[in-house]
Formats: C-alpha cells, structure tokens, sequence
C-alpha cells in the first residue's frame, strides 16, 4: 500500500502589513498578487511551484527566522541593489557565514544566492565577501 504523499503548497510569510510586504516580494520575484482574503495576501503561483503568501499577525517577530526563502540571482551585485531600491536591506551579523542575507521591508530574512557558488565543511562559503558584500 502506498503512503499518502504530502506535499509543501504555500510558504507563508507572518507580518503587520500583508499589502506592503507582499508588494515587495511582487516587485523582487517579478510575479503578481493574486488575491487578498482577511488577513491574506497571495503572490501568483508558478506552474508546479510553492506559492508565497503573507499573514496579518499583531506581534511582532521575535528573533531569527527559524525558516527562511532563498532567492537565486544571475547578477547578485544588480539584484541586491534592486532589493535595496524596492525597501529592503542586507541583514546585519551574517558576515561570518559568507552569505548575503538580506531582509524585506519588515526585517523578515532571506539568502540572496548566486546562480553557482561552493560550501564548505562547515556550512561556510564566501560569495559575499568576493562579491564585496
């Protein structure tokens, strides 16, 4: 007998202002929102791919994203300028890593990937640094 499968459909993103944030990741991911139900907003879904939607939630965030997106680039040095330009912001104390992690316009953290890059042992690389992040 097979197991029932389950599968990833939606990543959603908790935040105060679901209509900005959402504009955003619209602008960053090229892709645009598809609909707004209470305290909903959803980003057009991919042919086969997860969607993104982002929640209304009233506290704020409490720390380090325990889960997070990466978004890969062709031009990292282009498309973080462009992310900065859209309101976000490379998130601070992940220098040591060597990934370029930025944040949206709510602090929410994301990997900003390029298209090939190497790991080490340890989880290190140093993109960035080479990059002049």
């Amino acid at each position: 007998m097979d197991e029932p499968r389950a599968e990833i459909v939606d990543v959603i993103i908790d935040c105060s202002d679901p209509n900005r944030v959402a504009s955003f990741w619209a602008e960053v991911l090229g892709r645009a929102i598809a609909g707004r139900k209470g305290p909903y907003v959803w980003l057009e879904r991919r042919a086969g791919g997860v969607g993104l939607g982002f929640q209304r939630v009233d506290e704020p965030r409490p720390g380090k994203n325990r889960v997070h997106i990466d978004i890969e680039a062709a031009d990292v040095v282009a498309a973080a300028r462009r992310i900065e330009a859209l309101g976000g912001r490379r998130a601070e104390g992940y220098e040591r890593g060597g990934f370029l992690v930025m944040a949206d316009p709510e602090g929410n953290e994301f990997c900003l990937l390029p298209l090939d890059f190497d790991i080490d042992d340890n989880g290190n690389t140093d993109y960035a640094e080479r990059l002049g992040f």
